[in-house]
């Protein structure tokens, strides 16, 4: 019986997921097991540390690993390989095993020879990465830093071995990793630091990253697929491949380096600007893992069959389906964030040792960040689009030219939220943090106006090389922002009316008064919804009704994926 039970998780988790809807909702649901393994993460964090230079140093110790890790992508990035692995399946297991082979040797000699550079440099890096941290704080942030770069070298592998599981769309294994990865920082928070002190956070991170490698070996194993090395390494293959990741690599690196100099603005603001910075940041990260990114890697291997395939028309309407399952799940989760912003902050960090003052400040920057949460997974979702067209000059130059504005926009807004003048006032009353230190809200605002900028460009140069979208796509713009509207509206109404049905000064009222107010509003959401008959509630009510354990397996003859 026992055998039996075993048996079967491991052929769920094993199986192929043929519906990008299907493989959406179920990334998106590990997403969300993921993130609230991540909250409860921030959780102990707040109530052990609170605000303070503790766990900024600790958020700021991140910065060169992450780094590392996004550099080595053009040469593990599984959005540029996948396209490239799939035409070596097709000419056989024995080629495609050898493309593999060749993708981890380039890979530990590249990250081999940086990690050691790396380790010797890293002293002399953070004294300009974090300006204002004194002799002292360095020294700690260099101990963490080290440690934690094994993370770039385990992930790196991991992301090689999810090429073989993505390509197969074994999408159960795919999506178990990061809800490893967290499961062992909690480990190094709740185990690990109470023994090692400071450097027991940065142990739970590495071990994290061998968690999220180490889950998907088996299914490798299965498939078969484990490298071949050869001694011809940079094959045409391979060289073009690294080419089309090496522009995506410059994208995501401008990502890394935005956030690198925005820490260090925040290393000058008051103690405690880095950790409300990344608390909200995580937070508003949440919809990004769930809807975005959950959307965009489904479809990105149908995408590069249609493609592959020369089907115009079938990648056209996979980008408008994924797009308007975008908009349907993100436009009344930001409205909730907005209108719920300080109920949300005060359930999920209000513990221990974090204050109101950094709850007020996380509140506000979480509502900024959450006006570019929809751009923020679309920009996820086009930029595969044109990666799996081989098109990656056109992001590249896009994010460069919204990597200066969010930079830009961080150094003015330093300035214009400095002191009392007419900008700073409107902000500071808006956001309910009258008479706070506003400079941490100068980094979720130019964060935002960049994302906003990013996906309008996206958008506009995707039609301009693939063609317009259908129709559909404003049809359901159009209804979902009227049913956010009336969802923001009665939510807002329900949290002043439960105000008196509530005691907002304990966990359980403030949590009840959000959840209901929410209730209520979905509801409403709901039923707007239902009233223009919206397509995107239909397909997504139809793919719950399918059981994933039971949905066919894709045949490897079948040359056209839904």
């Amino acid at each position: 019986m026992v055998k039996r039970t075993v048996t079967k998780i491991f052929k769920i988790f094993d199986r192929e997921i043929k519906g990008v809807h299907q493989a959406a909702l179920l990334l998106g649901f590990m997403g969300i097991l993921t993130k609230f393994l991540a909250l409860l993460r921030d959780k102990i964090l707040a109530a052990q540390f609170g605000a303070g230079r503790e766990l900024d140093i600790y958020f700021a110790s991140f910065r060169i690993p992450d780094f590392i890790f996004t550099m080595t992508l053009f040469i593990t990035a599984s959005a540029s390989l996948i396209p490239f692995f799939l035409k070596e399946v097709e000419k056989g297991e024995e080629k495609a095993r050898v493309f593999l082979g060749r993708i981890y040797t380039i890979f530990l000699v590249f990250i081999f020879v940086i990690l050691v550079i790396t380790f010797f440099l890293t002293p002399h890096i953070l004294k300009f990465l974090t300006p204002g941290f004194n002799e002292s704080e360095i020294q700690t942030m260099l101990i963490l830093t080290r440690i934690m770069l094994l993370s770039p070298l385990l992930l790196g592998l991991s992301n090689v071995s999810s090429i073989v599981i993505q390509s197969f769309q074994k999408f159960f294994i795919y999506a178990l990793s990061p809800l490893l990865y967290n499961a062992g920082i909690i480990l190094g928070v709740a185990v690990l630091y109470p023994r090692f002190g400071v450097k027991g956070l940065a142990y739970g991170v590495a071990a994290g990253a061998a968690f999220h490698f180490l889950a998907q070996i088996p299914s490798v194993f299965k498939l078969k697929y484990l490298p071949k090395f050869s001694l011809k390494i940079f094959t045409p293959e391979i060289k073009k491949s690294f080419f089309i990741g090496f522009f995506r690599t410059l994208g995501l690196a401008l990502n890394q380096i935005v956030f690198i100099i925005l820490t260090g603005f925040a290393s000058v603001f008051p103690a405690g600007s880095i950790t409300v910075f990344n608390f909200s940041n995580n937070l508003q990260s949440i919809p990004l893992t769930v809807v975005g990114l959950s959307y965009s890697v489904a479809v990105f291997p149908v995408l590069s069959r249609h493609i592959f395939l020369n089907r115009k028309e079938d990648f056209l309407e996979a980008i408008s389906s994924a797009a308007r399952h975008i908009i349907f799940w993100t436009i009344p989760i930001s409205v909730i964030f907005i209108v719920l912003r300080a109920q949300i902050v005060r359930v999920v960090l209000g513990a221990g040792v974090f204050g109101w003052t950094e709850t007020r400040l996380t509140a506000a920057a979480l509502a900024i960040f959450s006006v570019s949460i929809t751009a923020q997974c679309l920009i996820l979702l086009f930029s595969r689009a044109f990666y799996a067209a081989e098109k990656t000059k056109t992001p590249l130059l896009i994010n460069i030219v919204s990597s200066f504005c969010i930079i830009a926009a961080a150094f003015i807004l330093f300035f214009v939220l400095n002191g009392s003048n007419i900008i700073s006032d409107f902000f500071s009353r808006i956001m309910r943090v009258y008479g706070y230190n506003l400079h941490i809200l100068s980094l979720p605002i130019a964060y935002s106006i960049g994302s906003l900028i990013n996906g309008f460009l996206l958008w506009k140069f995707f039609k301009r090389n693939f063609g317009q979208i259908d129709g559909q796509f404003k049809k359901s713009l159009g209804e979902n922002l009227i049913a956010g509207i009336i969802l923001g509206l009665i939510s807002y109404l329900c949290l002043r009316i439960f105000v008196f049905v509530f005691n907002i000064n304990t966990f359980f009222g403030i949590f009840f008064q959000g959840f209901f107010a929410v209730l209520i509003g979905c509801l409403a959401h709901f039923f707007v919804l239902k009233f223009f008959k919206n397509k995107e509630l239909k397909e997504i009510t139809s793919s719950l009704k399918t059981k994933f354990w039971k949905t066919p397996v894709i045949s490897e003859n079948d040359e056209r994926i839904n």
